[in-house]
């Protein structure tokens, strides 16, 4: 293609390279910067943000998901533009599983350089607990691998900012053996079982050992006609009647809907798929809860969702959820272990707004804040209660729905690119990491190159 044509097609209506190499990659870093055009990088394609996208140019690694694994070290390697189900497939056929996401067209990407929390997580912490190392194509160009031997300050920075300082086309990963089958599944319940189920989510929070979990969500599920109720997303890491055994207060509930049962552990993480399909106009924003969750406070919850599905019948699908797993593996890890600020004894919520009019735009984005908002004050006065002092910043990254926000070192307020913007000011999302990671980022990209998600270098 000649240059002028590239050229004219960017000023037009921006472009996609397919990537097929780190090559490729550098290559296109290189012409962007020659000619002062941004670029963004797209992996899996969920972020909820915009900022997998660009009127300028934007690298896709949808080409680039070739898996490998080693058996013999237990480890895996996978291209950057690989997803979850990618992964989980390949190390399936050796008894052997990687700590991933929840939902398996996820890419591998975002995921794992936000942080990362699965199904596993309370067995194995973490996915960037589990990285072992990453191939990262800088913004100068360079094709480097980083690791806690090789380049261990960048290995430091991208285990939670990793969008930030390149564009990562290889991830290594520690495997774990998964022989067994796994007994997990969907139960939804009418909306008067909240204290019953709140109940059992703070049992399970207080018994588990790591080889289960659950996921709580305020929603109009279909089979509900439109009406509320509660979908409960089940997991353990065991045979059906230890399950069962360990979720009889659930079961007892009679769930309109239950399709939990014995499945390969390569399935699981396709399970809520059709709840998070592609297409649509949807946002996340993430926040914390403390248990025991107080089931009063869900009820509220409840309340809010009922009142914004009436208000706005096209965001019907929005949905509200928190999640329950051993958080006893990943506190093992400090917290300036790496970028990654997010380690305490807190669980993670999520509003999740979902609608189709471009006119309710404001109004969906702005109630996502304001849930959030609801969710931080009782996380606030939960910790207080119980004296809880840790420096955890209490929202996973991945869940904020990031906007490109700049900022000023004498101006704590957003200055946002583009309206209305939910994302949480880096420093929030970095804590006691803030101040390192920032340095770091003037080492690795001094010209700020790759700021489609927190710009950590301030406006002058």
């Amino acid at each position: 293609m000649q240059f002028e044509l590239v050229i004219y097609l960017l000023c037009w209506q921006g472009l996609v390279v397919y990537a097929a190499s780190a090559e490729d990659i550098s290559t296109t870093i290189l012409f962007c910067r020659a000619h002062s055009i941004e670029i963004a990088v797209c992996g899996g394609k969920h972020s909820t943000s915009g900022a997998s996208s660009s009127t300028g140019l934007v690298i896709d690694l949808a080409k680039m998901r070739e898996v490998a694994v080693d058996s013999t070290a237990k480890t895996v390697t996978a291209q950057g533009g690989a997803v979850w189900k990618d992964v989980d497939e390949a190390v399936a056929e050796y008894g052997l599983a990687v700590v991933g996401g929840t939902v398996n067209h996820t890419g591998i990407g975002g995921l794992t350089l936000g942080g990362g929390y699965g199904w596993l997580s309370g067995s194995y912490g973490l996915v960037v607990d589990n990285l072992l190392k990453v191939v990262m194509v800088l913004a100068d160009g360079k094709i480097v691998t980083a690791s806690e031997d090789e380049n261990p300050e960048l290995f430091w920075a991208i285990r939670g900012a990793g969008q930030c300082f390149g564009v990562a086309v290889e991830f290594t990963y520690q495997a774990h053996e998964q022989k067994n089958l796994v007994w997990a599944g969907q139960m939804i319940f009418p909306a008067e079982t909240v204290d019953a189920v709140v109940d059992f989510s703070n049992h399970l929070a207080a018994v588990t050992n790591g080889d289960c979990g659950l996921v709580v969500g305020v929603g109009a599920p279909p089979p509900l006609n439109g009406d509320l109720g509660i979908i409960v997303v089940v997991f353990y890491n065991g045979p059906k009647q230890q399950a069962e055994a360990l979720f009889a207060p659930l079961l007892k509930l009679n769930p309109i809907i239950n399709t939990a049962g014995e499945i390969p552990y390569s399935k699981l993480n396709g399970i809520i798929n059709n709840s998070v399909s592609f297409g649509g106009r949807k946002v996340s924003k993430g926040s914390s809860v403390i248990t025991p969750i107080s089931s009063s406070f869900i009820r509220n919850v409840i309340e809010e969702v009922r009142l914004f599905h009436h208000r706005i019948p096209d965001a019907k699908r929005s949905l509200v959820l928190y999640e329950i797993f051993d958080t006893s593996e990943w506190c093992k890890v400090p917290q300036t272990a790496m970028s990654f600020a997010n380690r305490g004894p807190q669980q993670n919520a999520m509003i999740a707004v979902i609608w189709g009019d471009f006119a309710n735009d404001d109004v969906c984005r702005s109630w996502a804040r304001d849930m959030a908002k609801i969710f931080n004050t009782e996380f606030g006065r939960a910790k207080k209660e119980q004296g809880i002092t840790d420096e955890a910043v209490g929202e996973y990254s991945n869940y904020d729905g990031k906007p490109l926000n700049l900022w000023s070192e004498n101006d704590s307020k957003l200055k946002q690119v583009f309206k209305p913007g939910l994302s949480s000011h880096p420093r929030d999302v970095f804590g006691v990491n803030f101040e390192r990671l920032t340095e770091l980022k003037v080492v690795f990209d001094p010209e700020n190159v790759f700021s489609r998600s927190y710009s950590l270098i301030p406006v002058q």
